[in-house]
């Protein structure tokens, strides 16, 4: 079940900082990690292989990929992880050495790891969990973001936070209010946004946002739809047109 990182080019970067965004609750990771790829116009570093992981090549613009693989920015110092497939629970410790390990190769000065939580009212806030009291300042000077006191997370980010904090190495993970069952834009656009703040990187949300305003009317009209179709079978139950049975 062995893990392996494997580099197609070996920039020289200065300190980068690294980005994890691997699936989960709304896929805010996988969303976020590839849009800002994208925008910064990131180059393939490398891919990660295991015997576990699912037989499969993603397919973006015409080119076959593997579905968990690695990208670089020069311009940015930034290095990003993301994986396309939810990672199988027996590798995930491994995963997390590997690029725990990565890290410190690299001279990576920072993970940032991005996911999703839970809505707990308005989809407003950004939640944050750190391993050093100086990230821990810095996360609370930024209005958008509420530090966790108490709680878990699981998978490669857990296994990050809890092997950074023993070591005193700086890990966060940045978690956007999602909701269950489908993929959420706006998430992904929210932690972007904070991500956009603490590295002062310059690029723009706008086309998350305008996919989750179109998700939004979708998913309201399929609401509407499903309630207008309970309604007209209540009245059908309560003795309008065929009854309750049907003859």
């Amino acid at each position: 079940m062995a893990v392996e990182i494997h580099l197609v080019a070996k920039p020289k970067l200065k300190n980068p900082v690294l980005i994890e965004g691997f699936p989960g609750l709304g896929l805010v990771g996988t969303i976020s990690a590839s849009y800002l790829v994208e925008k910064l116009k990131m180059e393939l570093l490398g891919y990660i292989t295991s015997e576990v992981f699912p037989p499969l090549a993603a397919v973006h613009n015409h080119r076959p990929l593997y579905p968990a693989r690695m990208y670089y920015s020069k311009k940015h110092d930034l290095v990003v992880f993301i994986s396309e497939f939810v990672v199988p629970i027996a590798v995930v410790n491994e995963l997390a050495e590997k690029i725990y390990d990565f890290s410190r190769k690299w001279k990576v000065r920072r993970i940032v790891s991005l996911g999703g939580i839970t809505i707990k009212g308005e989809q407003d806030e950004v939640y944050a969990i750190s391993t050093l009291p100086e990230a821990d300042r810095e996360l609370e000077r930024l209005k958008t973001v509420k530090l966790i006191k108490e709680g878990a997370t699981t998978g490669v980010t857990g296994v990050l936070l809890a092997r950074g904090a023993i070591d005193g190495y700086p890990v966060i993970s940045l978690l956007a209010e999602s909701r269950e069952g489908y993929m959420d834009p706006k998430a992904a656009a929210m932690v972007l946004e904070v991500v956009k703040e603490m590295l002062k990187i310059g690029f723009d949300t706008s086309a998350l946002e305008n996919e989750a305003r179109l998700i939004d009317g979708k998913l309201k009209d399929a609401i509407d739809r499903a309630k207008a179709a309970h309604g007209e079978y209540r009245r059908v139950q309560d003795g309008g047109g065929l009854g309750p049975m049907y003859g």
